[in-house]
């Protein structure tokens, strides 16, 4: 009995934690708690966070929407309920209604301690001008404003203002609650339970919380409300305890050179955490340091007031080619109280960076520049340099090179080398040293910028470029290239193809030419070395595999007798024309049917030929000459290119060759005297048994040799 007992033990132990476990895997979709408590205090702020629902959808909650029943109240999405702005008038009870995709649920907020909607004035508040019996019901508390001053050293806990009642009772106990009170921040303000004096427990920072909103009130000794609550607010003054900051550093800036006096280069600004409506946070700037100091020390003025800084040097000294720096750096202070000698002091550095214009156009460094090039080349010749007196890192120094003259053909281009802004002459089309030695270019440079208005381009901005074409031997060059001739295929062997055209480019020299064959894939033909003309070495055979669309291409050398020798090559292209020398075919040559098979036909056969029309199709297929074929074997033409093979009666199961004669439209025309095997199979639930073992493989004239003999016994 023990035994089975801590086995019923286990077994329920076991099953609880089987529940507990699905209890836990389970999602249920909606907020997964239905009921929310809110302290009402004193209100809501703006922007405060006042609780957080816990919403699932068990879905991963994607585009989860809330609404919630109070108009300046709202649900982000992180499940916060946050104020859109101050709320004193919430009511006693908030709706939440969350929904996605997924579901769709409805949440209640209970706010405790939250007032009803009243609209009273300060007479009504106090009681005052009512009958008696009215006044007793609406007894009331006065809380006027106070203040303390931020980082005040005490002694603590220190007086700072008392809140009077309309109905002083011994018996009634003063009451403070909110922020600052019985809520974090706690215990910075405390009340006399018996005379509603106030205190401050420590120094206050005016930076941290300018201002707390608290509730007071008075009960009786059982705890019941006699007066209240009423709001009790306390402002902290502020005291000059934090210097202005520069936060939006680094601060850089630039200015144009030659810029008019008074030109605005850029702001600085300081923050100031004091109150901004007093001189702790009036900030005033200053220039203590200019670094460096020529051609003025006094080169920018900063507004005091608004932190713009300009220029005060006239715009022939602010010139980038003649400063010492093309960089200045300003040590700058902002000081609060309005800058009185008391107020605290923040330092920032400015970097202004004078900023080139094109005020120098670029200029040759020499008005000629030679070269030489061979012919028949193309690439650089020549490097042109120029000065520029601008920033090298600007449109303002970046040359732009342009070919005003000497450039009819388009032979020569201008490139600008980046790195050092030379300009880079290239010849783009070979030149040719028989038509031409010499060329004259003349070259201007720019600037990408274009010049300010006072200044231009003078004759240093143009250069001549003297091209000398230098000599060499060129290659023959044939013409024409490539050179396309026809002939008919089997030509016989020696018959002429062409003869080939190839002239020496050196006219101003005396050469000659002689003639080999380069590339011959098929060895068909040979050229004379002197005279050029191309003969057969080989027939011509147009279904060789080395022909490609009816076309042969070979490729002829010509060299000329130069000291070195130069060569050209040309290629040959012949078209070649088709003769009738290739007998047609049929195909399949294999076909099957079943010897019981209703349907007699056999197999579509076509027919096939190398050559090409008109000595190709219409083909004739017919069956061979052997008697008696026709009484078993039937033929009938399908279109210009195929015929049906039909039997006439079944046969036996066995193999057969069916003798065939097919004929092109050559003139003369050329036939093939072909057969086929044909298969009778048999065939049994669409299986085709072909197997031939243990059958007898006869052709077709031996089964009418057979059935002659038959018929002559009869």
């Amino acid at each position: 009995m023990e035994i089975k007992a801590h086995i019923l033990v286990a077994f329920l132990v076991s099953q609880v934690i089987l529940v507990a476990s699905e209890e836990e895997v389970e999602c249920v979709p909606g907020f997964q708690e239905k009921n929310y408590e809110l302290e009402y205090g004193v209100g809501f702020r703006k922007e405060e966070a006042l609780l957080k629902v816990h919403f699932d959808d068990c879905a991963g909650n994607e585009n989860v929407k809330f609404e919630v029943s109070h108009p300046y109240l709202t649900v982000d999405q992180d499940g916060s309920l946050v104020a859109l702005r101050d709320i004193t008038d919430t009511g006693s009870f908030l709706f939440i209604h969350g929904r996605t995709a997924h579901a769709d649920d409805m949440a209640e907020v209970k706010v405790i301690g939250a007032p009803h909607r009243i609209s009273q004035s300060l007479k009504e508040i106090l009681g005052l001008g009512q009958s008696p019996a009215y006044s007793r019901k609406r007894r009331s508390l006065l809380a006027p404003p106070m203040y303390v001053a931020e980082n005040d050293r005490g002694p603590f806990p220190k007086f700072i203002g008392k809140v009077i009642s309309s109905d002083p009772q011994e018996a009634n106990i003063f009451r403070l609650t909110g922020k600052g009170a019985d809520q974090d921040p706690k215990g910075v303000f405390s009340i006399s339970r018996h005379t509603g004096e106030v205190y401050v427990s420590h120094p206050l920072d005016r930076e941290r919380i300018a201002t707390y909103h608290m509730q007071v009130e008075t009960t009786d000794l059982s705890g019941k409300i006699v007066e209240g609550p009423v709001a009790l607010d306390v402002f902290v003054i502020d005291q000059n305890d934090n210097r202005p900051i520069f936060k939006e550093g680094p601060y850089v800036g630039q200015v144009l050179e030659g810029s008019p006096t008074g030109t605005t280069v850029m702001r600085m600004t300081a923050y100031d955490a004091d109150d901004p409506n007093t001189d702790n946070a009036v900030l005033r700037y200053n220039i203590v340091r200019q670094t460096p100091d020529k051609p003025s020390p006094n080169m920018f003025y900063i507004d005091p007031e608004k932190g713009d800084i300009v220029t005060v040097i006239s715009p022939g000294l602010l010139d980038r080619e003649t400063m010492p720096s093309h960089q200045y750096e300003l040590e700058i202070v902002a000081k609060d109280m309005a800058g009185s000698d008391v107020g605290l002091t923040g330092t920032a550095t400015a970097t202004i960076t004078i900023a080139d214009k094109n005020d120098h156009p670029p200029e040759f460094t020499k008005s000629m520049f030679l070269a030489e090039v061979n012919e028949g080349t193309t690439g650089v010749i020549v490097n042109l340099t120029v000065e520029d007196k601008d920033d090298p890192t600007t449109g303002a120094w970046r040359a732009v090179y342009s070919i005003i003259n000497g450039n009819p053909g388009q032979s020569f281009k201008v490139n600008t080398n980046p790195s050092n802004n030379e300009g880079m002459l290239s010849v783009v089309k070979p030149l040719d040293y028989e038509i031409s030695a010499f060329h004259t270019l003349l070259i201007k440079v720019e600037n990408e910028d274009p010049l300010v208005p006072d200044v231009s381009y003078g004759p240093s901005s143009t250069a001549t470029v003297q091209v000398t074409v230098l000599d060499v031997n060129e290659g023959p060059i044939f013409y024409p290239d490539p050179m396309r001739v026809t002939k008919r295929e089997n030509i016989p062997i020696g018959s002429p193809v062409t003869t080939l055209n190839a002239s020496d480019p050196d006219s101003l020299q005396t050469q000659s030419i002689k003639f080999a064959v380069l590339k011959d894939p098929a060895g068909w033909l040979g050229v004379h070395p002197v005279k050029g003309t191309v003969n057969t070495t080989a027939i011509l055979d147009r279904e060789s595999p080395y022909v490609q669309d009816n076309t042969y291409t070979a490729v002829f050398m010509a060299m000329d007798n130069g000291n070195p020798p130069a060569t050209g090559t040309g290629t040959l292209v012949i078209t070649l024309e088709d003769d009738n020398d290739n007998p047609p075919s049929v195909f399949p040559d294999v076909a099957r049917v079943c010897e019981d098979s209703k349907d007699l036909n056999v197999v579509i056969v076509g027919g096939r030929d190398k050559d090409i029309s008109p000595n190709a199709a219409p083909f004739k297929i017919e069956l061979g000459k052997q008697p008696g074929l026709e009484k078993t074997w039937k033929v009938t033409k399908v279109n210009s290119t195929h015929s049906q093979v039909s039997l006439l009666h079944n046969l036996k199961r066995a193999n057969y060759n069916l003798p065939l004669i097919v004929t092109d439209s050559g003139k003369p025309p050329l036939f093939n005297s072909t057969e086929i095997k044909v298969q009778v199979c048999t065939c049994k639930k669409n299986k085709m048994d072909c197997s031939s073992a243990g059958t007898l493989h006869i052709s077709v004239a031996l089964v009418l040799c057979f059935s002659f003999f038959a018929l002559f016994c009869l």
